[in-house]
């Protein structure tokens, strides 16, 4: 049953990140994604400061205000002259750090040290379950993380043309009528939620590859935003079920793993990809030079 528990926590991960990561690789906001996943720490330690509570909504929201702090000042700094990846740079490096050193100033008073923080332990979820009327309801990372799925999917659904235009062509969505900023800065604050809600099963690092990864090899496979999601989750579920079962038979971390697998199912698409597979490519060219011939 454990093994259960854990693959589902991994592809609820996984499914999670994939949603929202089509959106930044369609709109060419990666990084941010990256910034906002190591930028939320210091949000999470400030919000148990505050509440002395380790609970998720507290947490939630600080991690969700620290992402929007995030691509409020990487916007402030763009807008201001400094270039993109620069901006990017120096805000997420600066708010990672001021999240580790409040971790380390007060790991007596936090039961997650900086290896925790970066890394995750997903084999750990099923001993922290959920009780519901003194009942055992399941780990509470399947909760918490499959709340966040549930939540990004309604919304992307009730909003999926707003949120299809202001990636594509945000001049045509705003002479629309339709809030360019208020999406924009919704999509960062699902992504800030998500990640936060993540960041016990996988951790902040290994949370980006499943952010992108996915997400990366939908866009390899697919031509249309609507197929990408719904062939990012496949990728991500197929993803936590190799990486699980390549870590038990390699006896290796579990989260490494599942994102070790997504990079190879991006390696595959990278490579077969019916339209933009290198090798596929290069098959065509081939069967072209030997019909001329």
């Amino acid at each position: 049953m454990n093994d259960f528990w854990i693959i589902l926590v991994g592809a609820l991960v996984a499914s999670s990140c994939s949603v929202l990561g089509c959106f930044l690789i369609v709109r060419k906001m990666t990084l941010i994604g990256d910034a906002i996943s190591h930028s939320v720490l210091p949000g999470i330690v400030l919000a148990f400061l505050i509440t002395g509570s380790r609970d998720s909504i507290p947490m939630l929201i600080g991690a969700a205000a620290l992402g929007l702090l995030t691509v409020f000042l990487i916007q402030l700094f763009q807008t201001s002259g400094v270039q993109s990846d620069a901006a990017i740079g120096i805000v997420f490096t600066s708010l990672f750090a001021v999240g580790i050193v409040l971790v380390s100033l007060y790991t007596q008073q936090i039961d997650f040290d900086l290896d925790h923080v970066l890394y995750g332990e997903i084999a750990y979820t099923p001993w922290n379950m959920m009780s519901i009327g003194g009942v055992e309801a399941g780990p509470r990372a399947v909760w918490i993380v499959g709340s966040c799925f549930m939540i990004n999917l309604l919304l992307l659904f009730l909003f999926f043309k707003q949120f299809k235009l202001v990636s594509f062509d945000p001049a045509l969505a705003a002479a629309m009528g339709i809030p360019v900023i208020f999406f924009h800065y919704l999509l960062m604050g699902l992504v800030s939620m998500t990640t936060v809600a993540s960041f016990d099963s996988v951790g902040s690092i290994l949370v980006v590859g499943m952010l992108i990864i996915p997400a990366a090899t939908a866009y390899l496979l697919s031509d249309r935003l609507s197929w990408m999601i719904v062939v990012s989750i496949g990728v991500g579920i197929l993803s936590s079920v190799i990486g699980y079962y390549s870590a038990t038979f390699l006896d290796a971390s579990i989260s490494g793993c599942m994102v070790g697998s997504a990079a190879f199912l991006f390696g595959l698409a990278f490579l077969f990809s019916p339209i933009n597979g290198v090798a596929t490519r290069f098959i065509k060219r081939r069967r072209a030079r030997e019909t001329h011939l």
